[in-house]
């Protein structure tokens, strides 16, 4: 069975979309068939790996039809683009923007809208190891039909106030559909992003964050202020073991996938 991850916060420009690709790209190098789905109009995470796909691949990608237009059509197999290896993309495009529209158009309660995309990708879902959910900062049937259809919540927590506070608001609203539809849905952990590198802000918040949300549910590991993370964007996920910088990107998002699989197994042993 595929586990079905979303990285979630309520507060913009926390590393969000980020974390959702490096996490797939890590897995998908431990030999693990993983899809990122970039259900977010902005459309960052496809962004990053269709950049990917260009600079370090040297491939173009191929659109047969954006995934709304496969949403409509009830064939999400029809927008997949397989990046690299072990790693395919649900590509957002403009176009997105019309999918809560779309919703309230054709369903008329909440259930039948927040469960659709779920069972469009029960269609391909077994094809897969991983699949990584990324979604807007914002409470919206984006966020609600990814929480519908995953497995596991992974709260993205960057070490300010305002992170802090859109961390909670997620948490309560995790719960919150998690009882209205009697979800299978788990809060995997809420993983730190350091603003500073260690400063006296960044443990503040991640103490606060222990209190609130108990130090069992807060990764060990962390992410750190690392340049190379943010040149990605520009140059894409670049992977070059003769280069400090690439190892090190890599080595802690290995260390983090370890976490991550930790975790999952506490959970399948609970089950």
């Amino acid at each position: 069975m595929p586990k079905i991850i979303t990285t979630g916060n309520f507060k913009g420009g926390v590393g969000k979309t980020t974390n959702a690709v490096m996490f797939a790209y890590t897995l998908s190098k431990q030999n693990k068939k993983v899809l990122v789905i970039d259900l977010d109009p902005q459309a960052n995470a496809t962004d990053l790996l269709l950049n990917t796909m260009n600079r370090v691949y040297q491939k173009k990608p191929i659109f047969k039809e954006t995934l709304f237009e496969a949403i409509k059509e009830n064939n999400l197999e029809k927008s997949l683009i397989t990046v690299k290896d072990n790693l395919d993309l649900l590509p957002s495009y403009e176009d997105l923007q019309g999918y809560e529209r779309y919703l309230y158009s054709n369903f008329e309660d909440d259930y039948s809208q927040d469960h659709y995309f779920s069972q469009q990708l029960s269609k391909i879902k077994d094809l897969y190891d991983f699949i990584i959910l990324d979604v807007p900062p914002q409470l919206n049937k984006f966020t609600d039909s990814a929480l519908v259809a995953s497995d596991y919540v992974v709260v993205i927590l960057q070490t300010q106030e305002r992170s802090l506070k859109g961390a909670e608001k997620y948490i309560e609203h995790l719960l919150q559909i998690q009882s209205d539809y009697n979800l299978t849905l788990e809060l995997l952990g809420i993983l730190p992003v350091l603003q500073q590198n260690g400063s006296e802000l960044d443990l503040d918040v991640i103490q606060d964050a222990k209190k609130s949300f108990g130090s069992q549910n807060i990764f060990k590991n962390q992410i750190k202020q690392m340049a190379r993370l943010k040149r990605f964007d520009r140059t894409g996920i670049t992977d070059n073991i003769k280069d400090i910088n690439d190892r090190r990107v890599h080595a802690v998002y290995q260390n983090v996938i370890e976490e991550l699989n930790d975790r999952l197994k506490i959970f399948e042993k609970g089950e």
